[in-house]
Protein backbone atom coordinates (compact mmCIF):
# COMPACT_ATOMS: atom_id res chain seq x y z
CA UNK A 1 0.00 0.00 0.00
CA UNK A 2 0.95 3.62 -0.43
CA UNK A 3 1.94 5.68 2.09
CA UNK A 4 1.99 9.13 3.20
CA UNK A 5 4.07 11.29 6.06
CA UNK A 6 2.01 13.60 8.23
CA UNK A 7 2.01 16.50 10.41
CA UNK A 8 4.19 14.66 13.29
CA UNK A 9 6.36 12.23 10.65
CA UNK A 10 3.89 9.52 11.04
CA UNK A 11 3.49 7.51 8.21
CA UNK A 12 0.39 6.40 7.51
CA UNK A 13 -1.12 3.69 4.63
CA UNK A 14 -4.08 4.44 2.25
CA UNK A 15 -5.24 2.60 -0.73
CA UNK A 16 -7.05 3.79 -3.94
CA UNK A 17 -9.96 2.33 -6.56
CA UNK A 18 -11.33 3.63 -9.52
CA UNK A 19 -9.76 4.85 -12.89
CA UNK A 20 -6.18 6.40 -12.36
CA UNK A 21 -6.99 9.04 -14.62
CA UNK A 22 -10.08 10.65 -12.68
CA UNK A 23 -10.68 13.19 -9.98
CA UNK A 24 -9.71 11.63 -6.69
CA UNK A 25 -12.11 11.44 -3.72
CA UNK A 26 -11.33 11.00 -0.36
CA UNK A 27 -13.32 8.23 1.48
CA UNK A 28 -12.95 8.23 5.30
CA UNK A 29 -14.05 4.96 7.47
CA UNK A 30 -16.16 5.48 10.74
CA UNK A 31 -16.26 3.49 13.54
CA UNK A 32 -14.67 5.00 15.40
CA UNK A 33 -11.37 3.32 14.94
CA UNK A 34 -12.40 0.77 12.12
CA UNK A 35 -10.60 -0.29 9.46
CA UNK A 36 -11.65 1.38 6.43
CA UNK A 37 -11.56 -2.27 4.28
CA UNK A 38 -15.37 -2.61 5.24
CA UNK A 39 -15.92 0.40 2.58
CA UNK A 40 -14.54 -1.74 -0.07
CA UNK A 41 -15.11 -0.35 -2.97
CA UNK A 42 -18.39 1.63 -1.63
CA UNK A 43 -20.99 -0.49 -4.05
CA UNK A 44 -19.18 0.08 -7.22
CA UNK A 45 -18.44 3.92 -7.02
CA UNK A 46 -14.38 2.80 -7.13
CA UNK A 47 -15.35 0.40 -10.04
CA UNK A 48 -13.83 0.87 -13.50
CA UNK A 49 -16.56 3.22 -14.94
CA UNK A 50 -16.44 5.43 -11.71
CA UNK A 51 -16.28 9.39 -12.32
CA UNK A 52 -13.73 9.30 -9.37
CA UNK A 53 -10.65 7.38 -7.94
CA UNK A 54 -11.48 6.97 -4.25
CA UNK A 55 -8.55 7.61 -2.12
CA UNK A 56 -9.18 5.38 1.27
CA UNK A 57 -6.80 6.13 4.62
CA UNK A 58 -6.11 3.95 7.00
CA UNK A 59 -6.54 6.31 10.18
CA UNK A 60 -4.27 6.15 12.79
CA UNK A 61 -4.13 2.67 14.59
CA UNK A 62 -6.06 0.84 12.13
CA UNK A 63 -5.41 -1.07 8.77
CA UNK A 64 -1.91 -0.56 7.74
CA UNK A 65 -1.22 2.60 9.91
CA UNK A 66 1.19 2.60 12.82
CA UNK A 67 -0.60 2.76 15.93
CA UNK A 68 0.24 6.73 17.59
CA UNK A 69 2.18 6.75 21.27
CA UNK A 70 -0.21 9.85 21.61
CA UNK A 71 -3.43 9.27 22.41
CA UNK A 72 -4.19 12.40 21.51
CA UNK A 73 -3.35 11.95 17.88
CA UNK A 74 -6.57 9.85 17.75
CA UNK A 75 -9.06 12.73 18.04
CA UNK A 76 -10.74 14.02 15.22
CA UNK A 77 -9.24 17.09 15.01
CA UNK A 78 -6.21 15.54 15.10
CA UNK A 79 -7.73 13.05 12.31
CA UNK A 80 -8.46 15.89 10.25
CA UNK A 81 -5.07 17.31 10.47
CA UNK A 82 -3.90 13.86 8.91
CA UNK A 83 -6.34 14.54 6.10
CA UNK A 84 -4.67 17.65 5.18
CA UNK A 85 -1.27 16.20 4.73
CA UNK A 86 -3.09 13.65 2.89
CA UNK A 87 -4.49 16.07 0.38
CA UNK A 88 -1.05 17.91 0.34
CA UNK A 89 0.33 14.83 -0.89
CA UNK A 90 -1.90 14.18 -3.34
CA UNK A 91 -1.00 17.87 -4.81
CA UNK A 92 -4.60 18.71 -4.60
CA UNK A 93 -4.86 22.58 -3.68
CA UNK A 94 -8.36 21.16 -2.63
CA UNK A 95 -10.14 18.19 -2.07
CA UNK A 96 -13.29 16.14 -2.13
CA UNK A 97 -14.45 14.21 0.97
CA UNK A 98 -16.80 11.57 1.44
CA UNK A 99 -16.63 10.30 5.09
CA UNK A 100 -19.10 7.87 6.61
CA UNK A 101 -20.19 7.20 10.13
CA UNK A 102 -17.96 8.93 12.68
CA UNK A 103 -15.48 9.81 9.59
CA UNK A 104 -18.02 12.27 9.18
CA UNK A 105 -17.31 14.34 11.98
CA UNK A 106 -13.73 13.93 11.41
CA UNK A 107 -15.11 15.22 8.02
CA UNK A 108 -16.89 18.12 9.54
CA UNK A 109 -13.52 19.08 11.61
CA UNK A 110 -11.49 19.18 8.53
CA UNK A 111 -14.14 21.42 6.94
CA UNK A 112 -14.36 23.96 9.63
CA UNK A 113 -10.81 23.99 10.35
CA UNK A 114 -9.70 24.48 6.42
CA UNK A 115 -13.07 25.49 4.57
CA UNK A 116 -10.79 26.87 1.56
CA UNK A 117 -9.47 23.40 0.74
CA UNK A 118 -12.57 22.20 0.49
CA UNK A 119 -14.26 21.37 -3.01
CA UNK A 120 -17.30 19.05 -1.94
CA UNK A 121 -18.15 16.93 1.12
CA UNK A 122 -20.26 13.79 1.15
CA UNK A 123 -21.50 12.90 4.51
CA UNK A 124 -23.48 9.36 4.50
CA UNK A 125 -25.33 8.24 7.64
CA UNK A 126 -23.73 10.60 9.93
CA UNK A 127 -24.22 11.05 14.01
CA UNK A 128 -24.97 14.17 15.71
CA UNK A 129 -23.10 14.04 18.67
CA UNK A 130 -20.84 17.18 17.07
CA UNK A 131 -24.29 18.84 17.11
CA UNK A 132 -25.36 17.65 20.65
CA UNK A 133 -28.14 15.49 19.50
CA UNK A 134 -28.20 11.70 20.03
CA UNK A 135 -30.66 9.70 17.18
CA UNK A 136 -33.68 9.61 19.21
CA UNK A 137 -35.49 8.38 16.49
CA UNK A 138 -32.79 5.30 15.47
CA UNK A 139 -34.58 3.44 18.52
CA UNK A 140 -38.22 4.49 16.16
CA UNK A 141 -36.33 2.73 13.76
CA UNK A 142 -35.20 -0.77 15.58
CA UNK A 143 -38.17 -0.41 17.80
CA UNK A 144 -40.63 -0.61 14.66
CA UNK A 145 -38.72 -3.67 13.04
CA UNK A 146 -39.54 -5.36 15.90
CA UNK A 147 -41.43 -8.38 13.65
CA UNK A 148 -38.35 -9.11 11.51
CA UNK A 149 -36.57 -12.84 13.02
CA UNK A 150 -33.34 -11.45 14.39
CA UNK A 151 -34.91 -8.70 15.76
CA UNK A 152 -35.05 -11.00 18.74
CA UNK A 153 -31.39 -11.68 19.97
CA UNK A 154 -30.55 -8.61 18.42
CA UNK A 155 -32.57 -6.38 20.93
CA UNK A 156 -31.43 -8.39 23.66
CA UNK A 157 -27.61 -7.28 22.64
CA UNK A 158 -28.80 -3.59 22.36
CA UNK A 159 -29.66 -4.21 26.13
CA UNK A 160 -26.52 -5.16 27.24
CA UNK A 161 -24.39 -3.27 25.52
CA UNK A 162 -25.64 0.04 27.45
CA UNK A 163 -23.83 -1.61 30.59
CA UNK A 164 -20.96 -3.82 28.97
CA UNK A 165 -17.27 -2.67 29.79
CA UNK A 166 -15.33 -5.52 28.62
CA UNK A 167 -13.94 -4.93 25.30
CA UNK A 168 -14.58 -8.44 24.65
CA UNK A 169 -18.27 -8.63 25.59
CA UNK A 170 -19.05 -5.59 23.74
CA UNK A 171 -17.26 -7.47 20.63
CA UNK A 172 -19.51 -10.21 20.87
CA UNK A 173 -22.95 -8.04 21.85
CA UNK A 174 -22.14 -6.04 18.36
CA UNK A 175 -22.34 -9.07 16.24
CA UNK A 176 -25.77 -10.20 17.78
CA UNK A 177 -27.00 -6.63 16.97
CA UNK A 178 -25.06 -6.31 13.70
CA UNK A 179 -28.54 -7.05 11.87
CA UNK A 180 -30.25 -3.47 12.74
CA UNK A 181 -27.50 -1.75 10.72
CA UNK A 182 -28.86 -3.06 7.40
CA UNK A 183 -32.06 -2.60 5.63
CA UNK A 184 -32.17 -6.51 4.52
CA UNK A 185 -30.70 -9.94 6.52
CA UNK A 186 -29.43 -11.67 3.48
CA UNK A 187 -25.52 -13.13 2.07
CA UNK A 188 -24.10 -9.02 1.18
CA UNK A 189 -25.21 -7.71 4.92
CA UNK A 190 -23.97 -10.74 6.36
CA UNK A 191 -20.82 -11.21 4.53
CA UNK A 192 -20.37 -7.52 5.47
CA UNK A 193 -21.06 -7.83 9.12
CA UNK A 194 -19.09 -10.66 9.46
CA UNK A 195 -15.83 -8.89 8.99
CA UNK A 196 -16.44 -6.47 11.06
CA UNK A 197 -15.35 -7.75 14.35
CA UNK A 198 -11.65 -8.49 12.88
CA UNK A 199 -12.19 -4.75 11.94
CA UNK A 200 -12.38 -2.95 15.18
CA UNK A 201 -9.48 -1.68 16.86
CA UNK A 202 -10.75 -0.15 21.20
CA UNK A 203 -7.73 2.80 21.50
CA UNK A 204 -8.14 4.38 18.27
CA UNK A 205 -12.00 4.17 19.67
CA UNK A 206 -11.97 5.05 23.23
CA UNK A 207 -9.68 8.29 22.28
CA UNK A 208 -11.55 9.92 19.07
CA UNK A 209 -13.22 12.35 21.09
CA UNK A 210 -10.14 12.86 23.84
CA UNK A 211 -9.90 16.43 24.76
CA UNK A 212 -12.93 17.78 22.65
CA UNK A 213 -14.58 19.77 25.18
CA UNK A 214 -17.92 22.00 25.06
CA UNK A 215 -15.93 25.30 23.95
CA UNK A 216 -14.16 23.11 21.25
CA UNK A 217 -17.23 21.55 20.06
CA UNK A 218 -19.05 24.68 19.70
CA UNK A 219 -15.85 26.36 17.82
CA UNK A 220 -16.29 23.87 15.31
CA UNK A 221 -19.71 24.31 15.05
CA UNK A 222 -19.70 28.01 14.73
CA UNK A 223 -16.95 26.87 11.82
CA UNK A 224 -18.91 24.89 9.53
CA UNK A 225 -21.60 28.06 9.14
CA UNK A 226 -18.48 29.66 7.42
CA UNK A 227 -18.37 26.07 4.38
CA UNK A 228 -19.23 27.67 1.15
CA UNK A 229 -18.63 24.33 -0.73
CA UNK A 230 -21.78 21.87 -1.65
CA UNK A 231 -22.51 19.41 1.25
CA UNK A 232 -24.62 16.08 0.44
CA UNK A 233 -25.97 14.49 3.57
CA UNK A 234 -27.00 11.11 2.66
CA UNK A 235 -29.30 8.67 5.99
CA UNK A 236 -30.76 5.89 5.46
CA UNK A 237 -34.69 5.49 6.05
CA UNK A 238 -34.24 1.93 7.86
CA UNK A 239 -30.91 3.06 9.54
CA UNK A 240 -31.27 1.61 13.14
CA UNK A 241 -27.64 2.92 14.25
CA UNK A 242 -27.65 6.49 13.74
CA UNK A 243 -31.50 7.03 12.49
CA UNK A 244 -32.62 10.01 10.02
CA UNK A 245 -33.01 12.76 12.33
CA UNK A 246 -28.86 13.46 12.52
CA UNK A 247 -28.37 13.53 8.94
CA UNK A 248 -30.95 16.20 9.08
CA UNK A 249 -29.13 18.13 12.40
CA UNK A 250 -26.10 17.93 10.14
CA UNK A 251 -27.00 19.31 7.17
CA UNK A 252 -28.44 22.26 8.98
CA UNK A 253 -25.06 23.01 10.00
CA UNK A 254 -23.75 24.08 6.58
CA UNK A 255 -25.24 26.68 4.52
CA UNK A 256 -24.50 24.99 1.62
CA UNK A 257 -26.16 21.74 2.02
CA UNK A 258 -28.62 18.89 0.19
CA UNK A 259 -30.26 16.91 2.23
CA UNK A 260 -31.02 13.20 1.20
CA UNK A 261 -32.90 10.10 2.49
CA UNK A 262 -32.54 7.10 0.73
CA UNK A 263 -35.54 4.12 1.05
CA UNK A 264 -34.51 0.82 1.53
CA UNK A 265 -31.40 0.95 2.91
CA UNK A 266 -29.66 1.48 6.52
CA UNK A 267 -26.40 2.42 7.86
CA UNK A 268 -24.23 0.89 5.46
CA UNK A 269 -26.58 2.05 2.12
CA UNK A 270 -23.89 1.02 -0.58
CA UNK A 271 -24.29 -2.66 0.63
CA UNK A 272 -28.20 -2.57 0.89
CA UNK A 273 -28.89 -0.76 -2.58
CA UNK A 274 -25.45 -0.41 -4.59
CA UNK A 275 -26.97 1.46 -7.09
CA UNK A 276 -29.52 3.75 -5.38
CA UNK A 277 -26.05 4.89 -3.38
CA UNK A 278 -23.77 5.37 -6.60
CA UNK A 279 -26.39 7.58 -8.59
CA UNK A 280 -26.66 10.05 -5.11
CA UNK A 281 -23.25 10.56 -4.66
CA UNK A 282 -22.29 10.61 -8.53
CA UNK A 283 -25.03 12.96 -9.43
CA UNK A 284 -23.81 15.34 -6.43
CA UNK A 285 -20.61 14.85 -7.67
CA UNK A 286 -20.87 15.62 -11.12
CA UNK A 287 -23.33 18.53 -10.72
CA UNK A 288 -25.92 16.28 -12.49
Amino acid sequence: MPHFRTYDEAELAYRTAGPESAPPLICLAGGPGRDAAYLGDLGGLGGPSGTHRLVIPDSRGTGESPVSADPDRYAFPSLAQDIDALRDHLGLERCTLLAHDAGATTAQAYAASHPARLAGLVLVTPGAQLQGELPVDALEIFESRSAEPWWPEASAAVRRLAAASDWAEIRELLIRAAPMAYAHWDSPQQAHAAAEMGQLNPVPRAGFWQGVDESARLALLKGLAEVRCPVLTLTGELDAVSGVRAGEAVSESFPNAEYRRLAGVGHYPWVDDPTAFRTAVTDFLTGR
